[in-house]
């Protein structure tokens, strides 16, 4: 059973909370001079590597190296990770000739990760290992080991392992930017990665996936009478239409707002024609452009539309703010 909770005031909890940070602070500072030739030889291990990474770690070093795996996966470099027990157990046949094993252990000494040591070996695998000590046994038998001793566990009973798995955290994300960088990793590349995320959508949508076209676009000529725009607008349900000349060039817009503006001058709705009262030289956009840009241009211009056109100036495509926000870009 555990013990009977103690009341601890307000500026205690203050108190401990500021001291983990601390700690766990001044652990990741004092990794700094960790960043040496070995951070290195494993980087260039990891660039050379034609497989993937597989991570191994046990508890909370497994849970730590879990993220690692999936930083690294998300930053260009193929990774996954698999369980040490599981290993043992026909997980070893995930481990090819062409990978690069990357084991973390704190001690260096867990034992589902020590057995897989002979069988690495055998592979022909690098095993690069990542612990507090590097006269351990995994650490004197990896082919690069990266020393990411700490001081103390900001845990006050020293057991919870805490600045030692932040450390690890901490390392591992070095090793991975450093990769994104000497792989020339780019925002695209990281959306193509998160295509269901906000800047996946942000980064990879273009305006020609998101636009009207086709019978869909409102549209009229510059003679027409502002009444029989209004009912192009009404039917297209745009809250807009585009005034064009005969061969479809963009001559302007006409929007909710221009028809505020036409009624406060006391125009003749049924007599005045779109070229007298639409906004001429419109803001248009092209259809390969990111949608993203679209969203910047709108909230630049205060606007809720934007024509698309072509290289000629043709229309074809008509964007407005319920497009990007039903896609989610907002």
């Amino acid at each position: 059973m555990p013990s009977p909770a103690i009341v601890v005031d307000d500026t205690r909890l203050i108190a401990l909370a500021r001291a983990v940070l601390e700690v766990e602070a001044r652990s990741i500072t004092n990794l700094i001079p960790q960043v040496n030739d070995q951070f290195v030889a494993a980087a260039r291990y990891m660039l050379a590597c034609e497989g993937r990474i597989v991570v191994l770690g046990m508890g909370k070093s497994g849970h730590i190296g879990g993220k690692i795996a999936a930083t690294f996966a998300s930053t260009g470099t193929p990774a996954f990770f698999v369980h040490p027990g599981e290993a043992s157990h026909g997980d070893m046949g995930m481990i090819t000739t062409q990978d690069v094993v990357f084991a973390l252990s704190n001690s260096g000494e867990t034992d589902e990760l020590v057995v897989l040591v002979p069988l690495l070996k055998r592979l022909g695998v690098p095993l690069i290992a990542m612990t507090g000590n590097p006269k351990s046994t995994l650490g004197e038998s990896a082919t690069i080991h990266i020393h990411v001793a700490v001081e103390q566990e900001a845990c006050p009973l020293g057991l919870a392992p805490t600045s030692s798995t932040t450390a690890a955290l901490a390392m591992g994300d070095a090793l991975a930017i450093a990769l994104l960088e000497a792989r020339g990793f780019t925002e695209e590349d990281f959306a193509r990665s998160h295509p269901g995320g906000m800047l996946g959508r942000r980064l990879l949508l273009r305006v020609k996936e998101l636009m009207h076209t086709g019978d869909e676009m409102p549209m009229v000529s510059g003679s027409t009478r502002l009444s029989e725009a209004l009912l192009e607008i009404t039917g297209k349900g745009l809250g807009l239409t585009a005034v064009v000349d005969d061969a479809h060039q963009v001559l302007g817009i006409f929007t909710d707002g221009d028809l505020r503006r036409a009624l406060d001058r006391g125009i003749d709705v049924r007599a005045i024609v779109m070229a007298d009262v639409m906004t001429a030289r419109c803001r248009t956009i092209r259809p390969e452009t990111l949608a993203a840009e679209a969203l910047a241009i709108m909230q630049e211009k205060k606007i809720n539309a934007l024509l698309v056109v072509d290289a000629g100036n043709t229309l074809v495509g008509v964007l407005n703010m319920h497009d990007l926000l039903k896609a989610r870009v907002v």
